[in-house]
């Protein structure tokens, strides 16, 4: 060991001379290298927001989900384009529009499904009604038959006004005349929207169904994009043309149509740009931070430039080496870069401060450079070799995402290490520092906090010792939150919109899927889950099997014998200005008349129509058009919707064989197997305990299921199990190297004293808080073990040579060890300032994580280190006096 330990000495010394002599032709190789990993890592870099994919494609859950997208393709890497409307008849005639226009564009959109539109619902859509709904609705088509058809055969303004006066007169005295308010409110509401210049268009969907309530207004159109191979974004195209697609069609706000896009690809694209402005901004904060803290501690602007560029060539390197073995990053392993940066400084900080304590005893550079490598590096090279150990700990296990920044991370510490030991010498040799004044910090104030340690070790020991007990008892308090949701923008489109649909349905994105032998399976299966009280309703393909059908054809066949007559009459021609002002007169007559002796209700409603059409027949004496404007606000939709009508009065029998090809490959897979969705009753959004206690009621009887809350539910006990196993590997391999190298149990317990103590305290601190663990913030605990056991080595391996009693704390470690700690914070804690959920709580948890490893490495560890002095330096312990 001492052979290897001399050798090791020489080759540092010979490294760092050869960098000294060629300084010139050291740096311009590694920035050569720089620029050409910089090139290389610009064009592969790409990054995928699937946080499925940061688990291993072998685990149960992850092949079963990978089967369902196999067998049902359409549901996977969609767009879902949710077309809201200010009425029903807008909404159906926005989301159809849309939807033809995007099977134009079929290279860019392979697959377009607008399935409410589709014939098949067009002919029977009544059947899928409730019976007694459908006998509600074809009284009310039954009352209103006389208005229909006479609007039918005088679509205009003048047979409008005619059958107003019709109702008007009859609903005079009638008990049932509050019927018409409705209708006459709705009338008033896009005349006066007309007056106003608004836009609003009369929907005769809620008339025909007696009020304005009776519908939803929001519609579905699902499209599969073609995504474009390069670039960071490949959904940017697709989403574009979605979007001018819907400018063209008039599809806005001002028109009463808003067009919104969710679903996976959206997600993603979304999730990506939310990442990178989070990302950016931190990365400029961080940046910012790290000079100003290296400026304040070295005090030399050389030296803070010699320290920068060390990391950035050694941050592009790793770049390149991240792009090259991993591939595509992810949400997880993209944040290797501020890693490195909060890692990699700290070489260089112990590196410079090294050198600078040493030049104040050996004024020539060359001996400075020299005793600074051979002082300084060993204690680098092993926390290099630990870090990685603690980072490559993940390579076992199922969690990729972590897996991968382990593989990143700990190859970063190994180059950043040869970084600080060729290119930072050779930089610092070309820059050629100047310093005007000791090192800061003065002896005497290390030396009052050293004495204040000796004096007060007992105590600082006993709080630490409290503060892990506290700790250890908050630990079964500590939440993991898993759902992917709860990590996104909430303000960005595609989650907003996700969260509308989630508070109109709950359980629409928390379905469990099943994919049973067969069609009898599907329906015994539904039957048994709906049983169980975790839940709420299930579907199936039977599921769009009207039931009682007999009955409701035999409804819509009267209905039809009774409608149709007037649905299929001959039209009347256009009526003259004079025609529509004579039946606008015999309207307004009608309801001057309402508006004595009736209700309150009606007589309102009666004179505000009165209001209302009064203006625009007085404005059309000068402009005619105001009349024609008017006639497309209250009659534009009426031809389709009585066209829609008539088509729904010639349902036939729906059988499961007669059902549409796109419905059934929704839920046939080709081989005949058949897919069962199954929904919860609990909010699980907001209760994720609620879905482990789904997840397992449901697989009493399907332990094969899948979907969103197994996913969530898996990956989280994958992610518990791949951290207790990493843990586990960590500390028995690092625990092995220090006691090999150490050849000391007792200052190999030491090193872990800060890392366990500011493990509970993290963990106790987000317990105290709030804060669950989550996909994105599980990173601090890697990060955490990396600076816990750098830290730590660092003052042990200083105390262990130091030769005063105040220990390494006499020495510039302390220094090295704080800032080496801020420039980390800083480069984490300004992820903060993220909007992105999931980065600012990563950053959150990280500044709690790295301030905890500060207290406990530069208060805890030296009041240790003091208390265990008599034992690890007997000899200095009795010349001092300190042993009894």
């Amino acid at each position: 060991m001492h052979e290897a330990g001399r050798l090791f000495h020489t080759l540092l010394r010979r490294g760092t001379d050869f960098s000294r002599r060629f300084a010139l032709l050291v740096v311009a190789l590694a920035l050569l290298l720089a620029g050409a990993a910089g090139a290389y890592f610009v064009r592969n870099f790409s990054v995928s927001t699937q946080t499925e994919d940061m688990l291993s494609p072998e685990l149960p859950f992850r092949q079963r989900a990978q089967e369902l997208s196999q067998q049902f393709p359409e549901r996977a890497n969609n767009i879902l384009i949710v077309v809201e409307g200010r009425t029903p008849d807008l909404a159906d005639r926005a989301a159809w529009a849309l939807a033809a226009n995007l099977r134009l564009k079929s290279w860019r959109f392979p697959y377009v499904l607008y399935l409410e539109g589709h014939p098949f619902f067009a002919r029977n859509g009544l059947l899928f009604l409730g019976t007694e709904r459908l006998y509600d609705l074809s009284d009310r088509l039954a009352e209103a038959q006389p208005f229909i058809g006479g609007l039918w055969r005088d679509p205009s303004l003048r047979g409008l006004y005619a059958m107003l006066e019709l109702v008007a007169t009859e609903a005079a005295g009638n008990d049932a005349a509050l019927q018409i308010v409705p209708i006459f409110d709705a009338i008033a509401d896009v005349a006066e929207a007309q007056a106003l210049g608004q836009p609003m268009q009369l929907s005769w969907q809620q008339v025909m169904r007696g009020d304005g309530e009776a519908e939803r207004v929001r519609r579905f159109v699902v499209v599969q994009p073609a995504l474009d191979g390069d670039g960071l974004r490949p959904a940017r195209a697709a989403i574009e043309a979605i979007r001018s697609t819907a400018a063209d069609l008039n599809l806005d706000a001002e028109h009463g149509v808003t067009v919104r896009l969710t679903g996976p690809v959206a997600l993603s694209f979304d999730e990506l740009g939310s990442v990178q402005l989070g990302m950016g901004i931190a990365g400029v904060v961080s940046l910012t931070a790290v000079v100003v803290l290296l400026v304040a501690c070295f005090r030399s602007p050389r030296q803070t430039l010699a320290c920068l560029l060390t990391l950035i060539i050694g941050l592009v390197w790793t770049g390149a080496f991240a792009v090259a073995t991993v591939g595509s990053l992810n949400l997880i392993s993209v944040a290797f870069a501020v890693l490195f940066i909060g890692l990699g400084v700290d070489f260089g900080i112990h590196y410079a401060l090294r050198y600078r304590e040493c030049r104040e005893h050996l004024p020539d550079h060359a001996h400075g450079l020299r005793d600074a490598a051979a002082s300084v590096g060993p204690a680098l090279a092993l926390t290099a070799v630990a870090a990685a150990i603690g980072f490559y700990a993940f390579l076992p296990t199922p969690y990729l995402g972590l897996a991968e920044l382990g593989l990143i991370a700990g190859s970063g510490m190994v180059i950043a290490l040869l970084a600080t030991f060729f290119v930072l010498p050779a930089l610092i040799t070309l820059i050629e520092p100047r310093f005007r004044r000791p090192v800061p910090w003065g002896g005497t104030h290390r030396a009052a906090l050293a004495g204040w340690l000796r004096g007060k070790a007992h105590w600082v020991v006993a709080v630490g010792g409290l503060l892990a007990l506290l700790g250890v008892a908050l630990t079964p308090l500590a939440r993991f939150d898993f759902d992917p949701l709860r990590l996104k923008d909430p303000d960005s489109e595609s989650v907003a919109t996700l969260l509308d649909i989630i508070a109109d349905d709950p359980g629409l994105a928390y379905a469990v899927t099943v994919l049973v032998d067969d069609v009898a399976a599907a329906a015994e299966l539904a039957e048994q889950a709906e049983a169980l009280p975790e839940v709420d309703s299930t579907r199936t393909i039977l599921s769009f099997v009207p039931s009682d059908q007999a009955e409701k054809l035999a409804v819509i066949d009267d209905l039809a014998l009774f409608l149709e007559p007037s649905l299929t009459a001959e039209q009347e021609p256009a009526p003259t200005m004079t025609e529509i002002f004579e039946a606008y007169a015999g309207l307004n007559d009608a309801l001057r008349d309402l508006a004595l002796g009736n209700g309150a209700a009606l007589i309102r409603a009666a004179g505000r129509l009165d209001v209302a059409l009064d203006a625009p027949m007085r404005a059309s004496v000068l402009n005619p058009d105001v009349l024609e404007d008017l006639r497309l606000r209250l009659l534009g939709g009426l031809p389709a919707e009585i066209m829609a009508l008539r088509e729904s009065l010639r349902a036939e029998p729906v059988t499961l064989e007669s059902l549409p090809e796109a419905l059934r490959r929704l839920w046939l897979a080709p081989d005949g197997r058949a897919r069962v969705e199954i929904y919860p009753r609990d909010t699980l959004h907001e209760d994720p305990a609620a879905i482990g206690r789904f997840v397992a009621a449901v697989r009493t009887i399907a332990p094969e299921a899948s979907g969103p809350p197994v996913t969530i539910y898996e990956a989280g006990r994958t992610v518990v199990r791949s951290f207790i196993v990493a843990g586990v590997i960590a500390a028995v391999a690092i625990s092995v190297l220090l006691l090999v190298l150490l050849r000391s149990v007792t200052y190999t317990a030491v090193v872990f004293v800060p890392l366990l103590l500011a493990g509970l305290l993290t963990i106790g601190i987000t317990v105290l808080i709030g804060l669950p663990f989550n996909f994105a913030n599980v990173i601090v605990l890697p990060l955490l073990f990396g600076l816990g056991v750098a830290g730590s080595l660092h003052f042990v391996l200083r105390d262990r040579h130091g030769g005063s009693e105040t220990g390494a704390l006499s020495t510039s470690t302390p220094r090295a060890v704080t800032f080496s700690a801020l420039t980390t914070m800083a480069s984490f804690g300004s992820l903060v300032l993220s909007e992105h959920p999931g980065t600012a709580s990563m950053g959150l948890l990280l500044t709690i994580a790295i301030t905890a490893t500060l207290i406990s490495t530069l208060v805890v560890l030296p009041a240790v280190l003091t208390l265990l002095r008599p034992m690890l330096h007997p000899t200095k312990a009795v010349a001092s006096g300190h042993v009894p």
